[in-house]
């Protein structure tokens, strides 16, 4: 394997013509952190390939990285309300009983059947979150570390069932985005304020693009650049990751960026050919996250997928749409953060209500079928926009409790085909 990575590599050196931006000199200090991070298996893995058909994927959520509002019962177990992230849940509780919880988590969340079923479901990629604590916590961060044997096995489960695996690093020092997905839910990120957070994640960075294989490499998730100063780093940070995967022993994959939650006429120009080769953007589509979007009617939130045709089409990098849901509203339990409650149902600090939750989140079995033909529509609608672009993977395969959100549960239920291509409603967007 490592003889067959080395000839890849230097066949792919030998053959691209791009130039690799220089990097600035924050990059020259990562050696100093390598030391701390944990060793990485090699035997096992196989090396990915980007397929030329657009790309139709379901992110894993809520396996390597935890949210609440995926696994309610991880946390619901602890009997400690202040244990709201994966920061806290090893912080907050025994060492030794919150490792055996994650161990049995990690072990059982998703398995090889997984991907077999994704993989029968017509899907050709996996997006597969992991945060910066499974290789580093030198700071002495209480995260509990044991995540990395289930990376391997994941590459090697998808290797066996052809599907091709997004790594993406989800959480960064000091949080990137303050959401509980990060790792650590804050009211202000600070990833971005201290070079050491940097430094460190460009290095973990480093060690994900050396040492495990994949077709493509995300170097963060949703950093927040509404905030301030957040931006400006990020725009160099994407630079100088896009050089760490260059210089990697896969200097072929892809590298996907994200676009910060800014528009993306904002982001036209930026790492283009042919100085960047093979860079993509991810953009995230919501329309949960505030009063008015869950106010919208089944209709409006139909008209406003489909109104992104034009965005997704024009946009001059490779684009995926890297997470959506066919949920209308903000309902699930926990989905604003453990002790938070929804908007549409008024309990959101500072909303009105809009109505109840009753029947829009939770099991399928509490669905009217007048939602169920809802969830199918808002679903092709997304489908048929999204590959406008270049694919989608929808957030996220499965949950504990609320299956409007929940790949598996939709097959399962009859909103979301069994062939992703087919259509129901093929004219729904004209």
């Amino acid at each position: 394997m490592a003889l067959l990575r080395s000839l890849l590599a230097a066949g792919c050196l030998a053959t691209l013509s791009f130039a690799v931006p220089l990097l600035d000199s924050g990059l020259l200090d990562i050696g100093r952190v390598i030391n701390n991070l944990q060793p990485v298996d090699m035997d096992g893995l196989e090396l990915g390939s980007i397929t030329g058909d657009k790309v139709r994927g379901v992110n894993l959520g809520g396996w390597l990285v935890l949210e609440p509002w995926i696994t309610p019962s991880l946390f619901d177990d602890t009997g400690n309300p202040d244990i709201i992230d994966e920061y806290t849940f090893g912080k907050l509780q025994d060492h030794d009983v919150a490792l055996a919880a994650l161990q049995q988590h990690w072990e059982t969340w998703i398995t090889e059947q997984d991907f077999i079923d994704i993989a029968n479901a017509g899907l050709n990629t996996v997006r597969l979150p992991i945060g910066y604590w499974a290789f580093d916590v030198s700071a002495g961060e209480p995260y509990i570390q044991g995540q990395l044997p289930y990376l391997r096995k994941a590459l090697d489960w998808a290797n066996t069932h052809n599907l091709q695996v997004i790594i993406d690093l989800h959480g960064a020092p000091g949080s990137q985005n303050g959401f509980d997905n990060s790792g650590q839910r804050m009211d202000l990120p600070t990833w971005h304020t201290n070079q050491d957070n940097i430094d460190r994640t460009k290095a973990v960075m480093e060690r994900i693009a050396n040492e495990f294989d994949a077709a493509i490499y995300a170097p963060l998730n949703e950093p927040a650049g509404f905030r301030d100063g957040v931006l400006p780093v990020v725009q160099q940070y994407w630079k100088d990751s896009y050089g760490i995967v260059r210089a990697s022993s896969h200097p072929e994959a892809r590298v996907l960026i994200h676009d910060a939650f800014q528009e993306l006429d904002s982001w036209k120009g930026f790492m283009t050919p042919p100085e960047f080769q093979n860079v993509a953007m991810d953009k995230h589509i919501y329309q949960i996250f505030s009063d008015a979007e869950n106010q919208r009617s089944e209709e409006e939130h139909i008209q406003f997928a489909c109104k992104y045709k034009e965005q997704l089409s024009s946009f001059d990098l490779v684009i995926y749409v890297g997470e959506w849901t066919p949920a209308k509203t903000d309902c699930a339990k926990y989905l604003n953060g453990r002790g938070i409650g929804a908007r549409y149902d008024g309990t959101y600090p500072g909303s009105s209500f809009i109505g109840s939750c009753d029947g829009l989140t939770g099991s399928a079995s509490t669905f009217s079928e007048d939602y169920k033909t809802f969830l199918r529509k808002f679903w092709e609608a997304q489908a048929i926009t999204y590959e406008q672009g270049d694919g989608w993977l929808q957030w996220t395969w499965k949950a504990e409790n609320a299956d409007e959100w929940s790949y598996q549960a939709g097959l399962a239920n009859g909103w979301i085909p069994q062939n992703p291509t087919d259509r129901k409603y093929p004219d729904i967007c004209s």
